[in-house]
């Protein structure tokens, strides 16, 4: 056993004294960088419990250590097993190593990952890049190669006169149309200089290449090859450059993590949609920043927009703000739990030339604010509430569950809403049911159809999104998008 800290070392040495092995467990400092296995040992079991960011350290620390952890396994331990306890599966990803068993434990208070590995060498395994992918050019010819790349051709092909139609430039280009190739692949293209909602020919794009994790029973050799001649297709098929390509595995994360930062690289991108500018980011958490598949229903938010209040509840980094803002809401209010994302719809906003109290971001559990709500007599016009699937921050009260939860919320939601108001409620749970009793209670519209653009149309629960009224309300608005 190896630690740094020798103060440590004294107490693991007491501990294996009073546990009667003395002679048997011998105890060594030393830094991980420093770990190799014994002489001539031609195998073994590597156990660690790195530390997580909770209680030691903190998580940008946490993620360094980690990385390490995987180079130094990989570097000098290959053909041994490893077991690794981790407080966060966002962590174990830092690793770089496929678990080949996962159990859940608890370590106290902290629900934690214990991950059983075979290690590879480094040599036969195709990392995952955080900053530019790895990418073997010749692998595009290869028969798998040239069948991923004829597919993104004709996805292009296919999509292309409704984008120079709809001057889209951040669009998905292919979803695992092809169960061999399970990727998602986003385009994003750079905002224009100007204010034409038409992206130039040449801008700056980037390809956000999301791999969905493969079942156990396929070979991690077959995965690897599949991803580098899938990577190597795509820059061929459009034109992107290698080091603007982002590579990203989607596996399950624990309930409630699914907006936990995963990086710190602190680089953001300026993207156009609608004649619009949003910042995001590729690499530091596990979504950009910007829903394409909620573009259509952004748009519609700023045709209904026009001198109404308007409330964005969990808010996010509040493109449906800057939406509703660029259709000429009168007034704006933002309600998110994260001062990051808080700070990112304010700096979208001012991207867009939108700033001061006329736009307020306020800092709150949403469902806490609806309550102290409706004490007030502040009203609006139009609401939008997309709230997360899970959420168990501990900023907020309990739990939020949307299946659980939502006739409640949107019951709140009506009851803010002035003569003729119009809340649009949306979704991305994707076995989600509207609670029958709300049609009973308010009017309702099932808007989902409407709402799916022509690059999610083969996803069509990729999310789910209705128009609701209060039933005493006399003379509506106009519908959104009408």
């Amino acid at each position: 056993a190896e630690v740094l800290d020798r103060a440590t070392l004294r107490v693991a040495a007491a501990n294996v004294t009073r546990a009667g092995l003395d002679g048997l467990v011998q105890l060594e400092a030393g830094a991980l960088a420093e770990a190799a296995p014994p002489a001539g040992a031609a195998g073994g079991l590597f156990c660690a419990n790195p530390p997580y960011g909770v209680r030691l350290g903190d998580v940008g620390q946490a993620r360094q250590l980690h990385r390490e952890l995987g180079r130094v396994l990989r570097e000098r331990f290959a053909g041994w097993k490893a077991a690794v306890l981790v407080g966060d599966p966002a962590l174990g990803l830092e690793l770089g190593l496929r678990a080949s068993r996962v159990h859940t434990l608890w370590n106290g208070a902290i629900e934690c990952r214990l991950l059983r590995i075979d290690v590879e060498p480094a040599a036969d395994r195709d990392l995952l890049p955080r900053q530019g992918a790895r990418i073997d050019a010749t692998l595009a010819g290869t028969p798998g190669g040239r069948m991923f790349g004829n597919r993104i051709t004709k996805n292009l092909r296919n999509l292309s006169g409704w984008l120079r139609r709809e001057g889209v430039g951040c669009y998905r280009l292919y979803d695992a149309d092809m169960p061999e190739y399970a990727l998602a692949v986003d385009v994003y293209t750079a905002a224009p200089g100007g204010a034409s909602a038409v992206p130039p020919v040449a801008a700056e794009r980037w390809l956000y290449v999301q791999e969905y994790a493969a079942p156990r029973e396929i070979p991690e050799e077959t995965v690897r090859r599949r991803r580098s001649e899938a990577l190597a297709a795509l820059v061929e098929a459009t034109g992107v450059p290698a080091d603007h390509v982002r590579l990203r595995q989607r596996r399950v994360v624990r309930r409630g993590d699914q907006y936990a930062k995963r990086d710190d690289s602190g680089e953001f991108h300026v993207v156009g949609e609608g004649g619009l500018r949003f910042r995001v980011n590729f690499d530091d958490y596990l979504d950009t920043g910007l829903f394409l598949d909620h573009r259509i229903t952004r748009a519609r938010l700023r045709e209904a927009s026009r001198d109404a209040r308007f409330l964005n509840l969990f808010g996010y980094t509040g493109s449906a703000t800057v939406y509703a803002a660029a259709g000429g809401a009168a007034a704006t209010t933002t309600v998110d739990l994260s001062a990051t994302y808080l700070d990112w719809a304010r700096r979208n906003l001012e991207l867009n030339g939108h700033s001061g109290p006329r736009h307020r971001l306020l800092q709150a559990d949403a469902r806490e604010w609806l309550r102290e709500a409706a004490s007030r007599t502040e009203r609006y016009e139009l609401v939008f509430c997309d709230p997360p699937t899970f959420s168990n921050s501990k900023r907020m009260e309990g739990v939020l569950d949307v299946q659980r939860d939502h006739a409640a919320l949107v019951d709140a939601c009506v009851r803010l809403l002035s003569p003729g108001g119009l809340l649009v409620f949306s979704t991305n749970a994707q076995r989600f049911r509207l609670d029958p009793a709300l049609a009973e209670r308010h009017a309702v519209e099932d808007v989902t159809r409407a709402t799916i653009p022509p690059d999610f149309a083969r996803n069509a629960r990729i999310h789910q999104c209705f128009e609701i009224r209060a039933r005493s309300a006399r003379a509506p608005r106009p519908a959104a998008g009408q």
